[in-house]
């Protein structure tokens, strides 16, 4: 069992889609990530416009030990539009089986790695053939290319389907204290029942202390600010705080590309919310009692 490391660095906003990094840039990012645990990086092969990738792995290529100190993770299935992709007509999803290989082999080359510790499918497919999903991921295991295969935004019908045919060992979904859809639909139970882990992207809620605008803004700061004056620590660590809580064991993926936000979420894990604070953030989310 791979053991990844809370949070996950999120690679989305790395290169094109935020921050552009240099590859130095990209180089020091990891570096100082590995130097504080922060051992897994999340990726998908759209990222950037399917450059991002590619630069990662060219700060790999320049320091190539870095390689044995992480677990990287990876998603396909998504056929963007974009200039890098000028086949594609329109935006799609393709979980075929020679799809899914290639793109394992497209971004196997463009991180510069043998193996991917992870390959999840980006979306659900309305397509999905899981004959033929089964069949990429037994290939690609036993080529040695990926160590595990999961799923992210399906939901437990989705996943009961696919697990009939293939090995789920994770989904990566939407968690956070505005997107409590997870805990009640049967996600996060399925986790627990089916030994499969959850990794959250958005975990803080896409910034939900700096938009004054939404509905509940008021109430969760000022649930979250009276827990990080009790705790000495921010509201942002209040937030995964409430996401670590949950028997599932949830791993949000930080995406940001500023460290001192990947530690905040990794001191999360030292705040012991009792039960009754975990149902105060909640009622403060939903603006009602629990029944």
């Amino acid at each position: 069992m791979i053991q990844f490391s809370s949070p996950i660095a999120g690679c989305m906003r790395w290169g094109k889609w935020g921050a552009n990094f240099s590859t130095s840039a990209y180089r020091k990012m990891i570096e100082t990530c590995l130097q504080h645990q922060i051992t897994s990086f999340d990726h998908a092969d759209i990222y950037g416009h399917y450059t991002t990738e590619e630069e990662f792995g060219n700060a790999l290529k320049e320091a190539p030990a870095l390689r044995s100190q992480m677990q990287l993770i990876t998603k396909c299935g998504i056929r963007m539009l974009s200039d890098n992709r000028p086949e594609h007509l329109i935006k799609s999803y393709n979980t075929s089986k020679d799809h899914i290989i290639a793109s394992a082999e497209r971004s196997l080359e463009n991180l510069g790695t043998d193996y991917l510790d992870v390959l999840l499918i980006h979306r659900p497919d309305a397509l999905l053939n899981p004959h033929e999903v089964a069949e990429a991921v037994d290939q690609l295991k036993q080529q040695g290319k990926i160590k595990q295969f999961g799923v992210s935004n399906f939901l437990p019908h989705q996943v009961n389907m696919l697990q009939a045919f293939v090995d789920v060992e994770i989904n990566q979904v939407e968690i956070s204290i505005i997107h409590l859809k997870p805990f009640l639909d049967g996600t996060l139970d399925q986790c627990i029942e089916n030994n499969i882990l959850p990794m959250a992207w958005a975990p803080m809620g896409g910034g939900i202390l700096t938009d004054e605008n939404h509905p509940r803004f008021r109430s969760i700061t000022a649930t979250a600010s009276e827990l990080a004056d009790k705790y000495a620590t921010s509201t942002d660590e209040i937030l995964v705080a409430f996401l670590l809580k949950h028997p599932s064991k949830i791993i949000p993926v930080i995406g940001s590309t500023r460290p001192d936000r990947l530690l905040m979420a990794k001191n999360a894990a030292h705040i012991p919310l009792t039960n009754e604070e975990w149902y105060q953030l909640w009622t403060a989310s939903t603006g009602e009692d629990v029944p």
